[in-house]
């Protein structure tokens, strides 16, 4: 295979690569606390028998924008933002620990307190379940408050608390379900100094206008390449011919 075709065909593999993770940060633009994914292109020498002469494009992930998005206020007592550093745990889908900064809780059928994605909200115990109430408050601090069904006011009771962790944003990585884990697998202490907002969402960190003018820098890119293994395919065409009429 021609040097050249080969670099031109790995440059457009990895920039479809690139053009997913492109795609599902536009898909996500209007997500609750959604945080970016972030890539870049890099040469990678291609090892094997013989002088790595070759070089092929690679797509890599470099992580994650961990920037708080903006907050809208919405007035719904269970809309609940983070304000500053830290994170909401949850429990994730396949049972271990989880963080997220999307505070669009309810509650279920069932008495539980689950975020916007449907996952339980993990207080002091593990997953808060609340019995039925006429309303329900969560503190600045995580406090979840309830005044029992046919209780007046006075009836105000503390049940629980919501874990709030800040784990240093080195230790983070995001996993293919949106949520934070911490690299070591742990799960993170809960943090006093994490502080919430009530009636407030946070949300995405992805800016629209960024990610279409990185669309369209992707697609050049593309195109470029398709370009370059049209050179080649004609190069080629061009000394089969010169070898026939010699």
């Amino acid at each position: 295979m021609d040097r050249s075709l080969f670099v031109a065909m790995s440059g457009a593999k990895e920039i479809l690569l690139a053009q997913n993770a492109n795609a599902n940060n536009l898909a996500n633009v209007n997500t609750t606390a959604f945080k970016a994914d972030l890539e870049q292109f890099r040469s990678q020498p291609l090892f094997g028998p013989g002088h790595p002469s070759r070089v092929f494009a690679m797509s890599e992930r470099t992580g994650v924008d961990l920037s708080a998005g903006p907050q809208v206020t919405t007035g719904r007592n269970l809309d609940m933002a983070i304000n500053g550093e830290g994170w909401f745990a949850v429990q994730a889908k396949d049972g271990t620990e989880a963080y997220t900064r999307a505070g669009e809780l309810h509650i279920d059928e069932q008495g539980r307190l689950l975020n916007g994605q449907g996952l339980p909200v993990i207080g002091a115990g593990g997953p808060i379940t609340l019995p039925p109430a006429d309303k329900v408050d969560i503190g600045i601090d995580g406090t979840v408050s309830i005044i029992p069904q046919g209780s007046n006011a006075a009836g105000l009771a503390q049940l629980d608390q919501l874990k709030l962790v800040n784990p240093p944003r080195s230790e983070l990585e995001k996993g293919l379900d949106g949520l934070m884990r911490r690299a070591s697998g742990q799960p993170a202490p809960a943090n006093p100094d994490v502080k919430l907002a009530s009636g407030v969402l946070e949300t995405s960190n992805v800016s629209s206008v960024e990610e279409m003018v990185r669309m369209i820098e992707l697609q050049r890119h593309y195109e470029m390449q398709i370009k370059m293994m049209k050179a080649v395919e004609d190069n080629e065409a061009a000394s089969a011919q010169l070898m026939r009429m010699g």
